[in-house]
């Protein structure tokens, strides 16, 4: 026996001997098996982690599905491919949104947070339980909006009767928007401003996916900003939703971007838009602990590149006389090609004009 060996040994016999020791105190304490965090940071990593990690892990599992199945986008007028790409993204970032919420459900039930984390978390469900799982049913029925429009072509009537359906459930639920305590809106006034606001972002997020990585990676960025927000103001789990889905759109970027293996399609810009249009009401930007006025305007920074390409293809479009709706090579994306910059530059310089609104919005909106 070597001398560690013989020492190991002559140790746990002086244990087994003693008097003093007990075996029914020597077990592992319960804490050990608790996961190690600093509540409310490590919840934010978590988030964020957990949604890239299980959008990435899944995408190629739905890309094969869709092969199979022929949910594909082939080549033809104002596409930038020339062969046929899956439409997997979509299906991917739902998975990174629900799988993570899942597990996240799981470790409550089993008791392996911190209790400080567990009461802050259970507060946050108790008061927004509703408004969370009328999102998720939201997120489903976009998804399936999308993916039925990627697959059949749906026509404008339905897809939109569809939206205004979702929008408001989601209202009704309570997700509305709020200026000011001081100034409340009628519930009626509040449910249907909400409903325009959300179809108007769904819109305007929908139009932009026009180049590889422009779509997800404008949602990965507003949804960090909104999630900032939210952490600076000490809403746990708003932070923690908007994180994950940073998390989920980054976790696809690199499937897409620069060059696509998958792409969003409906399915996935519908989802990114609706998910956009939701997280930014559910944060109380002007509050008594945060009582700016102006603070009341950060939604409108965060999601000014894709609002204000709407706004001006829109307007370019009526001036033509063409119908409003119809689809053209008008875009900012567009127009930056055209200017001379490739199309992964051209997406770059967009989402970096897209991350100083946002972090003008932070700084705006976030702030006690």
């Amino acid at each position: 026996m070597s001398s560690l060996g013989r020492h190991l040994g002559e140790a746990a016999r002086d244990i087994g001997m003693s008097r003093n020791f007990d075996r029914r105190t020597f077990r592992i304490p319960h804490s050990a098996f608790r996961i190690p965090m600093t509540f409310p940071a490590n919840a934010y990593l978590l988030a964020f982690l957990g949604g890239a990690l299980a959008t990435a892990v899944s995408l190629p599992l739905w890309r094969a599905w869709c092969v199979r199945t022929g949910l594909v986008d082939d080549p033809g007028h104002r596409k930038i491919h020339d062969t046929p790409i899956p439409l997997a993204g979509g299906l991917a970032v739902l998975t990174g949104l629900l799988l993570p919420l899942l597990l996240g459900a799981v470790a409550l039930q089993l008791n392996v947070l911190p209790v400080s984390a567990v009461e802050k978390i259970s507060y946050g469900f108790e008061k927004r339980g509703l408004q969370l799982a009328a999102i998720l049913v939201g997120a489903l029925g976009m998804v399936l909006l999308g993916w039925l429009d990627d697959k059949h072509e749906l026509r404008a009537g339905p897809k939109f009767v569809t939206q205004l359906g979702i929008a408001l459930l989601v209202a009704l639920a309570g997700v509305r928007i709020k200026l000011f305590p001081e100034i409340p809106l009628s519930p009626v006034l509040s449910c249907g401003v909400t409903v325009v606001w959300i179809l108007t972002v769904v819109s305007a997020v929908n139009i932009m996916d026009n180049m590889n990585g422009l779509c997800s990676g404008l949602g990965a960025i507003g949804a960090a900003a909104f999630g900032a927000m939210a952490a600076m103001q000490g809403q746990y789990l708003v932070a923690s939703l908007a994180l994950l889905a940073a998390g989920t759109l980054a976790g696809f970027l690199p499937f897409n971007y620069p060059k696509a293996s998958a792409f969003l399609g409906d399915s996935g810009s519908h989802l990114t838009g609706f998910l956009l249009a939701v997280l930014a009401i559910l944060p109380h930007f002007y509050s008594a602990q945060n009582p700016r006025p102006l603070a009341v305007l950060a939604p409108l920074l965060v999601l000014a590149v894709p609002l204000g390409d709407m706004v001006c293809v829109m307007w370019i479009r009526w001036r033509a006389g063409k119908p409003v709706w119809e689809g053209d090579t008008n875009h900012l994306s567009h127009r930056l090609v055209r200017l001379g910059l490739g199309k992964p530059q051209a997406v770059a310089v967009i989402c970096t004009l897209h991350t100083a609104f946002g972090a003008l919005a932070v700084w705006l909106g976030g702030g006690r």
